[in-house]
């Protein structure tokens, strides 16, 4: 809604305005692209009158008679970038709008860049439109995805980190929580765990709610922003975690369709890159390889198998895939035989009847035409992309590494041992065997002896793994001495599944038992927990910080 309003020139869209929107071009940088291509497709763009959208720093052309809307980060050579345009006189009006925040002695440098280039009066519009997240769904959003390596869980807890780029760090994480919040037009109360990075970052966030709620001038959080009072008698709960609460889940292989996409394919920003494997076709001698085709996929809200499946066990997804496929043929066919009964011949009675009934048949074959060729292309896309990762999960024995890890962080009883899963050459690369080794390492309570442990690193070194992780880890454990109390994953029995997989369908612990589900569950629910006890506890609309 909000990026709407901005492309239409800061003032909401009209709903049932029957005439033709403004033309325009749209102007971004990387990070606003980021924002606005998980959102909205060219063709909804279009619908708004954008006709071109270009990188802010790519060679544009002048287009005289048309209004610009920019959408950048207010950095330094992005200012120095604009302000060079309006010298060009490349537009006839200009929409500034930035991501982020823009600094007071910034906005004076594009006003003495305007009052030189004479173009004062074509600065039509400046705003802070605090977009500086990325909504991937309607309930998830991530922080960043240029430059995400500066706010990694590598980034923060690198042992040279200095004061300074740790505060860069938490400075940016907070801007774009704080954007979040001005969007859902709502004060949130804060959790944290203490001691941590969160308790950083819930500190500063806490403190920039509370200035920008004390400033009742030019406060975001009054007036028509606040959501028009939907929420108003509402307050969202925010909890910071330590990702060092959980380390195991994220190296854990998953068995999900949309959490195996991630973790097998390329996929980013709701996109997924796929190389399509050219069939084995034997070239001639000496002739160069044939090049892979490369192709992109959307997988997006309005996507209904995705959203139906996403979550879904790989095997389900397979099957579903196949029934969507058969559904299909048979409302093809349908459409075809109507075609060659239409083209009868003769003048016979039986046949005329035949048609009148028909023609309404016909009729609404053709009328869901277009939603067949969408069913077809959504079909063609989950069966490119399943397959793509079936040839991860068999190749890498993927379904196996599953299986055992859930049995690890359950404490269940092990078929086989470790070492034999590490030893094996044709389960899985050395990234996965290094995976399934860290898990076991968190999850137990007990360390391996040193003995045991120059066993398993024997064997991860042949494997070609790269030991790095492991010494992180072993410090970490001995840091944090999660010895004693090693976090909990639950435990259930996995019951095998259908002809394929010997998978357990449902993993049930996972929706139960996961630190942060716990953590969340308490907090929510006001539950006394040794684990969410000490927690610390902001409300920035409280007149002072008390704890």
């Amino acid at each position: 809604v909000a990026l709407k309003r901005m492309l239409n020139f800061n003032v909401p869209p009209v709903k049932n305005s029957t005439g033709e929107p403004v033309w325009k071009v749209l102007i971004y940088d990387r990070f606003g692209q980021d924002i606005i291509s998980p959102l909205l497709s060219v063709k909804e763009l279009r619908d708004m009158g954008i006709t071109l959208h270009l990188l802010l720093h790519s060679d544009r052309d002048a287009i005289p008679d048309v209004p610009a809307v920019y959408f950048v980060m207010p950095t330094e050579e992005n200012i120095d970038r604009m302000c060079q345009d309006l010298r060009n006189q490349l537009y006839e009006s200009y929409y500034l709008n930035f991501i982020s925040a823009i600094s007071r002695s910034k906005l004076e440098d594009i006003a003495n860049a305007a009052i030189g280039a004479n173009a004062v009066t074509q600065v039509a519009k400046v705003f802070d439109q605090y977009l500086n997240f990325i909504t991937l769904e309607d309930d998830m959003f991530v922080l960043c995805n240029q430059n995400k390596e500066l706010v990694s869980y590598r980034a923060i807890n690198r042992p040279d980190i200095t004061d300074t780029e740790m505060e860069t760090i938490m400075d940016t994480i907070v801007d774009s929580l704080f954007c979040f919040f001005v969007t859902l037009g709502a004060i949130p109360i804060i959790r944290c765990s203490r001691g941590t990075a969160a308790e950083m970052v819930a500190v500063k966030l806490d403190k920039k709610l509370r200035e920008n709620l004390r400033d009742a001038r030019n406060s975001l959080f009054t007036g028509d922003t606040l959501g028009a009072g939907q929420f108003s008698f509402q307050r969202p709960l925010l909890v910071l975690v330590d990702r060092n609460i959980d380390l195991a889940t994220p190296l854990h292989h998953t068995w999900t369709y949309q959490a195996l996409v991630h973790d097998v394919l390329d996929f980013h920003l709701n996109r997924v890159n796929l190389e399509e494997s050219i069939g084995m076709e034997s070239s001639p001698a000496g002739a160069r390889p044939k090049k892979k085709n490369k192709k992109s996929y959307d997988l997006t809200a309005s996507d209904k198998f995705w959203q139906k499946h996403k979550g879904s066990p790989f095997p389900e997804v397979a099957e579903s895939v196949q029934q969507e496929l058969e559904s299909y043929r048979a409302q093809e066919d349908e459409v075809k035989r109507l075609k060659s009964i239409m083209g009868i011949e003769g003048e016979d009675e039986g046949a005329i009847s035949m048609l009148s009934d028909n023609t309404a048949k016909l009729t609404s074959a053709v009328s869901s035409l277009p939603e067949l060729l969408e069913k077809k292309r959504l079909i063609d896309l989950h069966t490119n992309v399943a397959t793509a990762v079936l040839e991860h999960i068999k190749s890498r024995k993927l379904d196996v590494y599953f299986e055992y890890e859930e049995k690890i962080m359950s404490k269940s009883t092990l078929d086989k041992s470790l070492l034999d899963m590490i030893s094996d050459p044709d389960a899985g690369t050395p990234e996965d065997k290094m995976r399934l080794f860290l898990i076991y390492y968190i999850s137990s309570t007990q360390a391996p002896s040193e003995i045991d442990l120059e066993q398993y690193k024997k064997a991860l070194m042949d494997a070609g793994c790269n030991l790095a992780p492991l010494s992180y880890i072993k410090q970490w454990k001995a840091f944090t001495k999660m010895a004693s109390a090693p976090t909990s994953y639950g435990n259930t029995t996995p019951k095998p599944l259908g002809k394929h997989f010997s998978i357990p369908l449902t993993s049930h612990y996972v929706l139960q038992n996961l630190p942060v589900t716990r953590i969340l569950d308490n907090l929510m629910e006001m539950k006394s927990n040794p684990e969410t006890d000490d927690y610390r506890y902001f409300d920035p609309k409280m007149l002072r910080g008390s704890d």
